[in-house]
């Protein structure tokens, strides 16, 4: 299996690992250390070894960083994660709730004017730390690049994968990597910029359409490339990783040892381009050391990479297409088992991996598979583990969020299933977060407009009943890629207005700590609105549906909706039943049959 069940930290771990770190603190002569979720790379997702948040404090979600003092050891998480690490991390770390609480005021309480607050100039972006020093050295407060202080202290890290770099072939990239890095080039000429630094992983594979195994669930390699405005390119990567793209990548990509990259940084011509919100601190103060012009702008292949081609799209949508077949085949064979209650949440996750498995072209699941019963489901990102596994009871809801990659595609979906009877209160809830979600699926609107001006229409059905839920609504999705893509998403923080071929995910949720969670998630292609007649001459978007997967129809209030959003249902029902139905046989078709009968 791709997926384990054993925890990576105990809480029971960090009360040592706290005082060797703060150790370390009076060693280095700094006053405070700052512990991100993050590698030099500043993908969202990091190796293990790079996991230096959870093997301090045993905090395992995707996002959150942490302040230590020596009186004070506060872990900084956002609404996803406020459940979770109460049972996470001991009674020493303090959960602060961010951002509603900020690093410079909380640091501005725990340290005496005057402080020295150190850091790992890797795992930091200057964006991030122009911030800081905004607020705090107006109080005296020094900050300090100093070598990672938890390295020195992690006995047993583990290593770096040796795993090789492979070629993404052009009949799935659509686009060959000549093609892009002269498209890319040509922007950097137009702005005046001679040259590029680029950190970000799926940013590189994307570039050079190549992947790799450096992070487990996400293909990509970890590695620094450089693009000139020629559209020549440099990789830089540990020896012996990018052996087998000598062919692939050709003469204009010159591939090139890591440790040799701050020293290269001061041979490019500038102006260079550098993102302040991704790039590592360490290579803009390495630029400024050789006084090289710097030209601070977002990462040229961020957007382009979001905009998928019609071949990426293409594969997406053959991917869900059977990734929809294997979550049918999980689906019809938990409603067999589940009410004889002898599953639990790993068995669930492990069956689901099964069929997936099963379609021969499983490339890894896309992140760990959230199988979250009764008050786990209220976990929004649960992992469970050997310790935590509960068993699957009649009158639970089960919150089933999982993903496949697979080389034509990247998959995410959630379905929320009744064990046995639905409880009324569970049925209402779900059925407004399911209004929410077919309020954005028929969401028709102005070319321009961002996630946040749409992120309302999921909450609405709620917020009319006075509740919410502390997560974004929708996030993008890479083409076998992270499952988490930039820059665009259903959330009110984001800006970026939303363009045709972007995959974005659609997954209000309603969290009862204590009893239960409901999420449904589909995954959505931004595609030009067709015509109306009698419309505006006027740009309009909407979205192509790409999951297919049935509602569960135990959880339906039908009397709850509107004859629109009843409509709805039964025409996506019958087109899963039509896509979905020649891909599966024997029971699982009768389920499906069965599934996606008219309300």
């Amino acid at each position: 299996m791709f997926q384990t069940f054993t925890a990576s930290a105990r809480p029971e771990q960090g009360p040592p690992r706290l005082d060797a770190l703060r150790a370390a603190m009076r060693e280095a002569g700094v006053d405070a250390w700052l512990v991100p979720r993050a590698d030099a790379h500043r993908g969202e997702n990091v190796p293990e070894g790079e996991e230096r948040l959870a093997w301090l404090t045993g905090f395992t979600g995707s996002a959150g960083f942490a302040a230590i003092t020596q009186g004070a050891a506060g872990v900084f998480i956002d609404g996803r994660y406020r459940v979770q690490v109460k049972s996470q991390v001991a009674d020493v770390f303090t959960p602060v709730p961010w951002p509603e609480t900020g690093l410079a005021e909380w640091l501005a309480e725990a340290l005496p004017s005057g402080g020295r607050l150190g850091f790992d100039p890797w795992l930091h972006t200057p964006a991030e730390l122009a911030e800081l020093r905004a607020a705090l050295e107006p109080k005296g407060f020094g900050l300090i690049p100093l070598e990672n202080l938890i390295d020195g202290i992690w006995t047993d890290r583990p290593a770096r994968s040796d795993a090789p770099f492979y070629p993404h072939p052009l009949e799935v990239a659509g686009e060959s990597h000549a093609d892009k890095r002269a498209r890319i080039a040509r922007t950097l000429a137009e702005a005046g910029h001679r040259s590029t630094v680029l950190s970000l992983p799926d940013s590189i594979a994307w570039l050079l359409n190549i992947r790799g195994a450096d992070i487990a669930r996400t293909p990509v390699p970890l590695s620094f490339a450089v693009l000139y405005d020629d559209g020549r390119a440099e990789l830089f990567c540990r020896p012996g990783k990018a052996e087998a793209l000598a062919d692939h990548l050709g003469p204009d990509v010159t591939v090139l040892d890591e440790e040799a990259f701050l020293g290269a940084l001061g041979q490019l011509p500038g102006p260079v381009r550098v993102d302040p919100k991704s790039i590592p601190e360490i290579v803009v103060s390495t630029l400024k050391g050789w006084e090289i012009e710097i030209a601070e702008a977002p990462d040229p292949v961020v957007l382009p990479k979001a905009q998928k081609n019609e071949t990426e799209l293409a594969g997406m949508r053959e991917a869900h297409l059977r990734d929809g077949a294997a979550v049918c085949s999980f689906l019809a064979w938990l409603d067999e088992e589940a009410p004889k209650g002898a599953l639990t949440e790993i068995a669930v996750a492990q069956a689901l991996e099964g069929f997936r498995r099963e379609t021969n072209a499983l490339r890894d699941i896309s992140f760990e598979t959230i199988s979250g019963a009764g008050p786990h489901g209220a976990v929004v990102h649960y992992r469970v583990t050997e310790e935590t596994d509960r068993a699957v009871t009649p009158g639970d809801l089960l919150l089933v969020d999982s993903g496949g990659q697979y080389d034509d595609g990247t998959t995410d979906i959630t379905r929320t299933i009744a064990v046995g009877e639905a409880g009324a209160e569970e049925a209402q809830r779900y059925t407004l977060v399911l209004r929410g979600m077919i309020a954005i699926s028929r969401a028709r609107f102005p070319k321009g407009l961002a996630g946040r001006d749409l992120d309302a229409l999921a909450r609405a059905p709620l917020w009319a009943e006075g509740l919410d839920y502390d997560h974004g609504t929708g996030h993008g999705v890479g083409a076998y890629l992270s499952v988490h893509e930039g820059p665009a998403g259903l959330s009110r923080r984001n800006t970026e207005p939303l363009a045709a071929g972007m995959v974005i995910s659609n997954e209000p949720g309603y969290y009862k700590e204590g009893a239960y969670g409901i999420r449904i998630e589909n995954l959505l292609a931004v595609t030009p609105a067709p015509d109306l007649p009698g419309a505006d001459d006027r740009p309009m978007l909407s979205f192509e549906t790409l999951t297919w997967v049935p509602l569960d129809r135990r959880l339906i209030l039908a009397d709850r909706l509107t004859q629109a959003e009843r409509d709805w249902i039964d025409r996506y029902h019958a087109d899963t039943l039509r896509l979905i139905g020649p891909r599966v046989s024997g029971p699982v078709g009768d389920w499906l049959k069965a599934a996606c009968a008219p309300l």
